[in-house]
């Protein structure tokens, strides 16, 4: 994969079946976790740890940063953060492909300075299975 545009990492929601782009986001993450299950004992070779594979708990965590922009996108997250719901998201990676899947927002922050707009930070933990498709 080339360098691409940061602004090409889109973040949308899901709204009753269609995808909705959460606008006005200037920095984007993903990051995915596997925990490890240590299964070292006493008979391990050389006492080097092993870990027994496929085991552990994986989760996603996505997070933004930006301005709001778009009334619709701002009213999806702050309803699914105070409803404590759990909704589908989309992460498209331009050139690489689209990871999807349950998510819930775990933190929705508004912070503002008195000579500057408003700006939020948003974060999300998967709740379930996420999927990848490859980009075309």
């Amino acid at each position: 994969m080339v360098a691409q545009k940061g602004k090409d990492l889109l973040l949308k929601i899901d709204n009753g079946g269609s995808f909705v782009t959460v606008a006005g986001l200037r920095s984007k993450r993903i990051a995915f976790n596997s925990e490890t299950v240590d299964i070292t004992d006493a008979e391990s070779a050389g006492r080097w740890r092993e870990l027994l594979a496929g085991a552990g708990v994986q989760r996603a965590a996505v997070s933004g940063s930006g301005i709001f922009k778009d009334a619709q996108s701002d009213a999806l997250m702050r309803q699914r953060f105070f409803a404590g719901e759990i909704v589908g998201w989309q992460l498209a990676v331009p050139d690489f492909g689209t990871v999807e899947g349950p998510f819930q927002v775990t933190a929705l922050e508004y912070t503002g300075s008195h000579d500057g707009e408003v700006t939020f930070e948003v974060a999300l933990e998967s709740a379930g299975p996420i999927g990848f498709t490859v980009a075309p």
